[in-house]
């Protein structure tokens, strides 16, 4: 193609001279034949063989040049600045390269403030993924589009409908779609008004509080004055009471005010063990709709403990552990949409008790138990050359400690060095390659749970060589200080631990006479721990991570089933 474009820009060759106003552009039928079928029949069906001058209407010759060049160096050269005039010449051309590029470049800059803009748009030009990406883009993001957007209040009463009834709605509590749609209609509140009851079916009102509904839904005036709106808030308590009845059966029949939304993001828990046996067994936890979930293990899944699993690039890795029978420097690699697991590089050293992270696109996996010697080593894994390079050794030999990272460091906690459980510490900076120590903490943890939160390393829980613990503590890294957090519900060590939804959640574990099947969660907001629905089998070495942005999630998810209401059964019948 480079010598087509020689020869158009030496203006040899050339058979046809596309003119738009008063410009005009040299070039070769054949090479705009294979651009876009447009052309193709324009030279072809639509004018004689000898025709050479075609005049191009409702275009304008910057943009005309976008599509003569693309057609000649299949290079687009689109910017935010022309993409809107771009993307709508490349429909009208049919220039499907070009489309593509400006669908990706569309993509690119999905934000809050433009996404239902670009939804719209797309979905006038029939981009059925892109307008698919922006809608789901819109659903995911809608707290702040509802609070920031100044496309927003400019919704249809349709729009708007679509949007609030979607499973995959993203809001951390149901008042805040009832916010955005009172915002909405004061946009336009003399027009808008009489929509009240069609959006407020379509606010999950169960999942709120019953104060919520006597006090700020009820007392609206909106709300006040529409008897639809009266029936929508009895039906939505009568369905609160049943939630509440049902919440501790193994099934739960929702309807459309009490069905939880579906969760972008969701906590995966591998393995463990259990009656003195190593266990394959793969559970996912629904925030939402507080359960746990068991996950079909597809059959390559080896049982293990002792291991740790973290979540990468759309997929889940699974490194080191034990099996009752050896210890693995094997690492799997679990692909959460085609359901397949793939060994991947094995470390350097076989380890279990092992502690794991994530930084910067890298998997650091570091100390751990060989089989014969607690480990100071530490490596890195790079999934793009599938390659494990080794580090600077830690300080400490350590197995069955914990680890994070916080604001670009690796920091390790606690563990066991073969002849004393530990309270030291430690982090990795990559920029300098080095382990330096840092304050010890407060209390001996081994089988110690370690996540980054709210700005601070969290430690919770562990074995301080006596008991299992309860305790926590957080390290300030301006202060360099440990300093107490309220202690969990229960005590426990080897658990799993991982925040989502801005909460720190742990489960499982062993209680110091048996494995564990509960689960709690710590809010910084509220400083307290609280209880959440248990785990299906109980576990201790185990290891939980969280995973997003998946197009399956609802394989991850608890099952939604419906309930026929009286009005749907009368249709029935």
């Amino acid at each position: 193609m480079s010598v087509y474009n020689e020869l158009r820009l030496e203006q040899q060759l050339c058979d046809a001279v596309i003119r738009v106003g008063s410009t005009r552009f040299p070039v070769h039928k054949i090479v705009l034949c294979n651009c876009s079928p447009y052309f193709q029949a324009l030279f072809t069906n639509w004018s004689t063989q000898e025709r050479q001058v075609f005049d191009i209407p409702n275009v304008s010759s910057d943009v005309m040049k976008i599509i003569i060049e693309f057609a000649y160096t299949a290079f687009p050269a689109v910017t935010p600045e022309n993409i809107q005039e771009s993307f709508i010449a490349a429909h009208q051309f049919n220039v499907m390269g070009l489309i593509q590029a400006c669908c990706s470049l569309l993509e690119d800059q999905l934000s809050p403030q433009n996404c239902i803009g670009i939804w719209r748009f797309t979905d006038f030009y029939y981009t059925p993924e892109l307008t698919h990406k922006a809608f789901l883009y819109t659903v995911t993001h809608f707290e702040e589009v509802a609070s920031t957007s100044e496309e927003f209040p400019l919704l249809s009463v349709q729009e708007l409908v679509k949007i609030i009834e979607n499973d995959h709605l993203n809001v951390k509590q149901e008042k805040t779609v009832f916010g955005a749609i009172l915002c909405w209609i004061g946009y336009a509140a003399q027009e808008r008004r009489e929509h009240i009851s069609l959006l407020l079916s379509n606010v999950r009102l169960a999942l709120t509080s019953p104060q919520f509904i006597t006090n700020s839904v009820r007392n609206n005036e909106l709300v006040l004055a529409s008897s639809e709106c009266h029936l929508i808030l009895s039906r939505a308590l009568e369905a609160m009471h049943d939630l509440n009845i049902n919440k501790l059966s193994k099934t739960i029949y929702y309807n459309r005010l009490s069905c939880p939304r579906l969760s972008p993001t969701a906590l995966l828990s591998f393995g463990g063990r259990r009656g003195g046996y190593s266990t394959d067994v793969i559970e996912a936890y629904d925030t939402r709709a507080d359960r746990w979930v068991s996950v079909s293990k597809y059959g390559a899944y080896i049982p293990r403990a002792y291991h740790a699993t973290v979540f990468l690039d759309g997929a889940v890795y699974c490194v080191g552990g034990f099996d009752n029978s050896e210890w693995f420097s094997s690492v799997y690699r679990y692909d959460l949409v085609t359901h397949t697991w793939t060994e991947v590089k094995q470390m350097h050293r076989s380890r279990c008790y092992v502690s794991v992270t994530v930084m910067d696109g890298y998997i650091y996996a570091m100390g751990g138990y060989n089989g014969r010697h607690r480990l100071k080593s530490a490596e890195r894994y790079q999934p793009r050359n599938n390659q494990w390079t080794l580090i600077p050794q830690m300080h400490e030999r350590r197995s069955d400690a914990s680890c994070t990272n916080l604001r670009g460091k690796v920091y390790i906690c606690g563990g066991f060095n073969g002849n004393n459980f530990l309270s030291t510490a430690e982090c990795f900076n990559p920029e300098t390659n080095q382990w330096t120590r840092i304050a010890s903490m407060d209390q001996i943890r081994s089988g110690v749970g370690v996540i980054a939160y709210a700005d601070k390393v969290f430690a919770v829980g562990g074995y301080n060589g006596i008991s299992r613990l309860n305790t926590a503590e957080a390290y300030n890294p301006d202060t360099k200080t440990w300093h107490a957090v309220p202690s969990m519900l229960a005590c426990r060590s080897n658990f799993g631990i991982a925040v989502i939804d801005d909460r720190v959640f742990v489960a499982g574990g062993y209680s110091g006479s048996s494995t564990m099947f509960d689960v709690e969660y710590y809010d910084a907001e509220t400083s307290e721990w609280s209880g959440a629905s248990s785990m299906k089998v109980s576990c201790s070495a185990l290891s939980c991570c969280v995973v997003h942005g998946l197009p399956n999630m609802v394989d991850y998810s608890a099952p939604r089933l419906m309930q026929c209401s009286d009005a749907d059964e009368d249709k029935m019948e």
